[in-house]
């Protein structure tokens, strides 16, 4: 009985130890995913609010996601703007959206055209095939506005449209949805990009996002969906001086968890 007794008391001294263990662990690990977030979010560029004004919001979600954004001037009158989203969750896809975003940012890729978006996704295509990034894709919507012809050329990855919407005065709002067909990066090495452009009419409000922006699960178990999220740019644009703010607390007023499944990243350009 005693001898008995003593491998009981073992048995349960090692399985408090192995539950100590694992404890550890995911404390360990949501340190690091939150030392992650901060410093993708020590990336994302400042707002801005002349000639153009840009704004934004990035929640991670709690297994952090692979969202990624960024805008800067190619020169004082062409203007490049981008969203990427990989696929999955957790360190992997986060170091490969930041190893995309320093690229891009230091214009590293030789003899590339920046200013002719099929022409970087196809580059980027190149350079992180998915059997080199631990079977990691991403998505993108690529754009380069140029300011003195109010012209926007884009090209898209897989990625969400992004939604151009109209000043109208009578409050119903023609909106447009940007998107070009292309694969995923990394997917297939012979894949094919094209661009399209538009005329973007004075006081526009255009907005890039993730799917995490849409995705969203409601309290009965429905997911919200792109045409939701749609109309909800729609009918906040009636509003006069709205705020991206706005729109943010919709989607977490509409998501029954406390946190979202995925990254949430959302960019407003309003055009003068």
């Amino acid at each position: 009985e005693n001898n008995e007794l003593r491998a009981r008391v073992r048995a349960r001294l090692r399985l408090h130890q192995l539950s100590q263990d694992l404890q550890n662990q995911k404390q360990l690990l949501e340190k690091e995913l939150a030392e992650a977030a901060d410093y993708v979010m020590s990336l994302l560029p400042m707002p801005m609010t002349s000639p153009l004004d840009i704004d934004f919001r990035f929640i991670p979600s709690r297994q952090l996601g692979g969202d990624c954004f960024d805008y800067y001037w190619l020169d004082s009158e062409y203007l490049a703007i981008y969203l990427l989203d990989t696929a999955g969750h957790g360190l992997r896809a986060t170091l490969l959206s930041i190893s995309v975003f320093n690229l891009l940012r230091a214009r590293a890729l030789k003899g590339l055209n920046y200013y002719q978006p099929s022409e970087v996704l196809k580059a980027l295509n190149e350079t992180f095939p998915m059997n080199d990034q631990n079977d990691k894709y991403f998505t993108i919507w690529y754009g380069v506005y140029h300011l003195p012809q109010r012209k926007l050329t884009y090209a898209s990855a897989g990625h969400p449209p992004a939604i151009l919407v109209p000043e109208d005065r009578n409050y119903h709002p023609v909106i447009h949805k940007l998107r070009t067909p292309g694969m995923p990066i990394g997917m297939f090495l012979e894949a094919n990009y094209t661009d399209s452009t538009c005329e973007v009419e004075k006081n526009s409000s255009l907005y890039i996002f993730s799917n995490g922006a849409y995705v969203i699960t409601k309290a009965d178990g429905e997911i919200w969906g792109l045409d939701t999220f749609v109309q909800t740019l729609i009918n906040v644009s009636k509003t006069p001086n709205y705020q991206l703010e706005q729109i943010v607390k919709i989607l977490i007023h509409s998501h029954s968890q406390p946190s979202f499944e995925d990254d949430l990243s959302i960019l407003k350009i309003q055009f003068y």
